[in-house]
């Protein structure tokens, strides 16, 4: 018995043995392993930073070697070859490039998220009372003067809103608490995109394009006007001490089209935090059209040149007006498909105009959605007109590239009316080009009231509309233009 009971202790004790055993050299593995990993982990990181080091040297190096011909604007054209519906429709998108697109997207996005913002003037009490008082001159501006009150009143309103303490009407709600409700009409219309397009389905329906048919050749002064937009836009990467973007100079160069809709379309694209001020500075200076353009007239422009009589515009029948819309928008799908959002609502409005079958849908477009779209979209940019946004030098350098932009695209559309003349075999009024720059009606009718104070018996309204809508055509494909270079 004794025998046996040391027999299970000796074998207890062996298996006790073995299990610590057993143990110790599992750990001894475990240690080891981890040792290698940290080890490789450890070789890893070092090769990283080499590679780092390798990778900054050689971009110093690329950076102090001049550029190759092939590169930059080369590349760009290429890729804007290849976002034009032809390339697309006989090259689709393959599954590789689709994702490629959406990760490069999702980069830019971060990288606007992450970037670095310009400090305001000044502390924030001080900022948000004087942004009510900006807010109160741009209700008095629209209410004693008339400048643009159908947008400059709610955005002075909002301004006001957005800049009291404590009651967060344009800000994001925190946790448990809801968003303010300017913020929500910021996000649902203005960050999407969907306002200026319901506005542009109004424009259209309000447009008459019979002009442009009737003298298709004034298209080319509402296509010279849009070269304020691009020489903004370097002008405005020129400027480094501001730190403008390629994205933040084409959103700031759009302002040079005179068009509103595009502008905020544009620039919730591509340029998010600098919507309050690029819509406010769009709608200052169209608002601004008599008092700007007239100077610029009779500076480029001789008295002779002014003083001429434009014949009388063609009839244009209804068939000509009803496929107009379709064959633009079928040239904006084959070449620019990134401008179908702003061309294809625009065209639309035109169309339901133009048709004669839908007047209820024409009437409401022209009529009650574009108002109740306006009140918010002027609201909702209001809501950006926030003092940590706005009181900067960012600003300062977006009003005053703004009305450099206005003032090339108005100075473009006269120098290439009279250019044209030096060709033409019927001479037409210089003036009419200044109307290339898309205020519509307002520039059209400031290119009229000048002719008449030289002439009174020339009426140039009709005339200046041909280069005026053509000028809106020509807006919104250069921001088709822009957002396909930006990939926005």
């Amino acid at each position: 018995m004794n025998k046996l009971l040391n027999e299970n202790k000796k074998t207890g004790l062996r298996a006790f043995i073995f299990v610590i055993a057993a143990g110790l050299i599992t750990a001894g593995f475990a240690f080891a392993d981890n040792a290698l990993k940290k080890a490789e982990e450890s070789v890893q990181e070092e090769a990283g930073n080499v590679l780092k080091a390798a990778e900054q040297t050689e971009s110093e190096k690329a950076a102090s070697e001049p550029p190759e011909e092939s590169g930059g604007f080369s590349e760009k054209l290429g890729l804007l070859w290849k976002q034009t519906g032809i390339y697309r429709f006989f090259n689709p998108a393959t599954d590789a490039e689709k994702a490629q697109e959406r990760a490069a997207a999702a980069e830019r996005k971060q990288q606007a998220e992450s970037a670095e913002e310009q400090e305001s003037f000044c502390g924030e009490g001080l900022g948000r009372f004087l942004m009510i008082i900006v807010g109160l001159v741009l209700i008095f501006l629209a209410i004693n003067k008339g400048f643009e009150p159908l947008l400059l009143l709610p955005i002075g309103f909002g301004c006001i809103l957005a800049n009291i303490p404590v009651a967060g009407i344009a800000e994001p709600g925190l946790p448990g608490n809801p968003d303010g409700f300017l913020y929500i009409i910021y996000d649902m219309g203005v960050k999407n995109g969907l306002f200026p397009l319901i506005i542009f389905m109004g424009v259209g329906a309000m447009t008459d394009f019979g002009p442009l048919i009737a003298n298709p050749k004034m298209a080319i002064l509402g296509a010279a006007a849009q070269f304020g937009i691009f020489s903004t836009l370097l002008m405005a990467l020129a400027i480094t001490p501001l730190g403008f973007s390629l994205s933040d100079a084409s959103a700031i160069g759009i302002i040079g089209g005179a068009d509103g809709p595009t502008a905020i379309f544009l620039s919730g694209r591509l340029a998010p935090d600098l919507l309050g001020a690029i819509a406010v500075a769009a709608y200052s200076y169209m608002a601004l059209v008599p008092v700007i353009q007239p100077p610029i007239m009779r500076a480029l422009t001789s008295k002779s040149e002014r003083v001429i009589e434009m014949k009388q515009l063609r009839h244009v029948t209804k068939l000509e007006k009803i496929v107009f819309p379709i064959i633009v928008l079928a040239l904006c799908v084959l070449l620019l498909p990134s401008a179908c959002p702003l061309i294809g609502a625009l065209m639309f409005g035109n169309l339901c105009k133009e048709s004669g079958v839908v007047n209820r849908l024409s009437d409401t477009m022209q009529n009650s959605l574009i108002n109740i779209v306006t009140i918010m979209l002027g609201l909702a940019v209001g809501s950006k007109l926030a003092y940590d946004k706005f009181l900067t030098i960012q600003t300062v350098g977006i009003l005053v590239l703004g009305v450099v932009a206005f003032c090339i695209g108005t100075a473009s559309g006269l120098l290439i009316a009279r250019l044209y003349n030096k060709f033409a075999k019927d001479k037409i009024n210089p003036l009419i080009g200044a109307a290339g720059v898309s205020a519509v009606p307002m520039a059209a009718r400031v290119a009229n009231k000048v002719g008449v104070e030289e002439n009174p018996h020339n009426f140039l309204l009709m005339h200046a509309m041909g280069p005026n809508v053509s000028g809106v055509i020509g807006s919104a494909v250069a921001a088709g233009v822009l957002l396909a270079l930006c990939g926005g």
